[in-house]
């Protein structure tokens, strides 16, 4: 897959394409699916298949404070759509100029003049243009008008309701990890690189791995049994957690994650953190001693956890 770094950046190559529209938020079973039929339909025409996403989200774009949580960063979203066989993912700036066109604009200069589109999927509820004025009826009109094919995804279900990423964002929040990871065909995890942090670890007896988030919100908060990996073949079990610190009067979000049985130095490594059991919610202790006892405790549950999976 080729990655496209905005629409200034697209060629003759990627002309008469078979395009899908989304956040791909996750990039979970509900979308390789779209993305399986894209792929299929390309073929089938013989066109070039590509992925069309924004950055910022255009939720995020308008109102950054209020916007959702992520599941993935836009690095992580990229990494997660390699695995499939579209050709292309066209990342598209959302700036002022794309916010103001209308839906028939939108139509006419992205669709039309800068992809020559020949064949368009997306989901029935899709909307676009400024006020989210466009819909599935108004781009089969033009399909009809300007010669290209429209065509709209049916739902892929999980427990019959319709895997969405506003329904994994919400399974995380309510500690269902299993049922989001039955929808993303995969465990959550969050990815990132290694990066020097407050070493306060160290002096408790407890050295972390400390990972920038480089977001403004996340769907999970508090201290989880985790499932580390990276360049290779680096495989570590651990616990995390995922907050602001509040012992050490913490300001902004961070990933802390203690590692069973490893002391090595692994600064600027890119790995990637699974999320397997919510242990607790993240707390303020009263000191450092406190904190010591309670991640104790917390590393046992987590081993206790790991242990119980695999002996099953």
């Amino acid at each position: 897959m080729q990655l496209i770094r905005g629409l200034h950046n697209l060629s003759e190559e990627h002309r008469g394409c078979a395009l899908t529209i989304g956040n791909f938020d996750g990039v979970h079973l509900g979308h390789l699916e779209i993305l399986k039929n894209l792929k299929k339909a390309a073929q089938k025409r013989n066109l070039p298949s590509c992925i069309m996403s924004f950055e910022p989200l255009p939720m995020e774009y308008f109102d950054p404070h209020t916007a959702p949580a992520r599941l993935h960063r836009i690095r992580e979203k990229w990494c997660a759509l390699q695995n499939t066989d579209v050709d292309y993912f066209l990342c598209a700036k959302f700036n002022h100029n794309l916010a103001k066109l209308s839906a028939n604009e939108f139509i006419k200069n992205i669709l039309l003049e800068k992809l020559n589109v020949k064949y368009l999927l997306v989901g029935d509820d899709f909307r676009f243009g400024n006020k989210r004025c466009g819909d599935f009826e108004t781009l089969r009109l033009a399909g009809k008008k300007y010669n290209f094919e429209v065509h709209n995804t049916d739902s892929y279900c999980y427990k019959n309701e319709r895997i969405s990423s506003t329904r994994i964002r919400q399974a995380l929040i309510q500690n269902q990890l299993k049922q989001a990871e039955e929808m993303l065909g995969r465990a959550y995890q969050i990815c990132g690189r290694i990066a020097h942090g407050d070493k306060r670890g160290r002096t408790i007896g407890f050295p972390t791995a400390n990972i920038k988030l480089h977001r403004h919100a996340t769907a999970i908060h508090g201290v989880y049994a985790v499932h580390m990996t990276g360049e290779n073949n680096f495989s570590e079990k651990g616990v995390a957690n995922i907050g602001k610190r509040p012992t050490v009067d913490g300001q902004s979000l961070q990933l802390e994650v203690h590692l069973f049985n490893f002391n090595k130095e692994i600064y600027g490594q890119k790995v990637c953190i699974e999320f397997k059991q919510k242990i607790r919610d993240e707390k303020r202790f009263d000191s450092f001693d406190d904190l010591k006892q309670q991640i104790v405790k917390d590393s046992k549950i987590a081993k206790d956890f790991f242990a119980s999976v695999t002996t099953k």
